[in-house]
């Protein structure tokens, strides 16, 4: 990656970071946009598949210590969806809006299921409501702000050079 491509994806992290930790908490939704997912992935499709799983992992990590959740749930689950969100954009080799938009939606699909498995501690919890009922209304919602948030910032990201 050029030094100029990767401060211009580096940009686009920190404000899809930022807008995780500001606005998702005064939306206060229930189903609301991932913005931490989106930044991952950003960076994912930009890159190799193990330096993307090395991003998961890391920004996993830093949301585990924050968060209340199970900690490596998220680390796991981040590290998963991003290697396969690289290694798939490197084979689909496609940058269009529609295929990043259909990417969001079942990376957050596929976060969403492995971070359940990944952070329950047991119990007769029921599976099919929260994976089949919230979790892809969640992904949908973080796909279309990913769309808008991609098409917003633009200016500054452009199709990555491979």
């Amino acid at each position: 990656m050029k030094p100029l491509d990767f401060l211009r994806v580096l940009i686009a992290f920190v404000v899809l970071v930022v807008l995780h930790y500001t606005l998702r908490p005064v939306l206060g939704w229930r189903i609301g946009p991932d913005f931490l997912l989106l930044a991952t992935l950003v960076v994912a499709i930009r890159v190799r598949p193990g330096t993307a799983a090395m991003i998961g992992l890391l920004v996993g990590l830093v949301s585990d210590s924050i968060g209340t959740e199970p900690f490596g749930a998220a680390a796991l689950a981040l590290t998963v969806v991003s290697y396969g969100a690289s290694w798939l954009q490197s084979t689909v080799f496609a940058d269009d809006l529609m295929v990043t938009a259909m990417l969001f939606f079942f990376g957050e699909w596929g976060f969403d299921v492995i971070f359940y498995f990944a952070s329950r501690t047991g119990g007769g919890d029921p599976v099919l409501v929260p994976l089949f009922v919230w979790a892809p209304m969640r992904a949908a919602v973080t796909a279309l702000f990913g769309v808008v948030t991609l098409m917003i910032l633009r200016p500054i990201l452009r199709p990555p050079d491979r």
